[in-house]
């Protein structure tokens, strides 16, 4: 077990990769600059048997993204003293005198949690980063999971191609209608996936599954089916099977710990990093000044 998921333990040391050298070396991973802060994954659920799995998966992934790289997940509350807090989190970084980490909050799009995570980052410095999504890598995961569901054609690099079981689709959101507005960017994407129509409605809101259901039916869908934009912890699950009842449509599995997500989340700590510069590339900066 790691020791970033003891409370009162500091977050882990990261170790240095190296960079392969040579003209036609092989792209490389984007190396983090060494005093980088750590990444912590603001989870927007309590620390429970259904959340853990997913996230210890999703960390699990990060790091074989960025081998070394500094991480710890942090929920809003938990059930168990081997899982830390947010704020638990930011504590012992401050007192540790370590720089403020990077917030990454596991959420698709605009929550409720981002207010209380915001307001926790500014009372220690920390930075919070934007949510995982819109973006192409989530309308891939949504894609598949309706595959493997029987509700769409499945990605030729992926998976066995099946029949198109869906005529239009409703991407499902928790986060109110910004969350359902902010989805419709990836709901065009999933759209072009598909060749077949695709709604965003938001879970937490009554009614708005429902009103999408039939907008696809009155503009001639069939076989409407449900999509949820959700990777798991930030939704209650009981909306999600509340959903696919009152609408009598079938519905894909969350997004879960698919590696797209594992993918987002070490991107989007990355893309707040400054540029590394490396030996090699200043070397060869600096030769023709040399020559000067």
């Amino acid at each position: 077990m790691s020791t970033a998921a003891i409370p009162g333990a500091p977050l882990p040391v990261r170790t240095p990769g190296s960079r392969a050298r040579g003209r036609h070396r092989r792209p490389e991973r984007p190396e983090i600059p060494t005093g980088s802060p750590a990444l912590l994954l603001a989870v927007p659920a309590v620390a429970g048997p259904e959340a853990r799995p997913i996230v210890d998966e999703l960390l699990s992934i990060v790091r074989s993204e960025q081998p070394g790289i500094e991480i710890a997940a942090g929920y809003v509350a938990t059930e168990a003293d081997d899982a830390p807090t947010v704020a638990g989190l930011l504590a012992i970084a401050a007192g540790n005198n370590a720089p403020p980490p990077v917030i990454v909050p596991l959420v698709p799009g605009p929550h409720g949690f981002l207010t209380e995570l915001h307001e926790l980052a500014a009372a220690t410095g920390a930075s919070v980063t934007d949510p995982l999504g819109p973006h192409p890598l989530l309308a891939e995961a949504v894609h598949v999971r309706l595959s493997e569901a029987n509700l769409a054609r499945a990605d030729r690099a992926r998976l066995f191609a099946i029949a198109t079981a869906a005529d239009g689709v409703v991407l499902t959101v928790t986060g109110g209608e910004d969350a359902a507005a902010a989805a419709g960017i990836t709901g065009v994407l999933l759209a072009a996936r598909l060749a077949v129509p695709v709604v965003a409605a938001a879970l937490d809101v009554p009614g708005s599954v429902a009103a999408a259901v039939e907008h696809l039916r009155a503009t001639g869908s069939e076989r409407p089916a449900l999509a949820p934009l959700v990777i798991g912890p930030e939704a209650d699950a009981e909306l999600l099977a509340t959903a696919a009842e009152e609408t009598g449509c079938p519905s894909a599995a969350p997004l879960g710990a698919y590696p797209t997500v594992g993918q987002l989340i070490a991107s989007t700590y990355l893309a707040v990093l400054p540029a590394p510069v490396y030996a090699e590339e200043q070397d060869e900066a600096e030769e023709p000044a040399a020559e000067h």
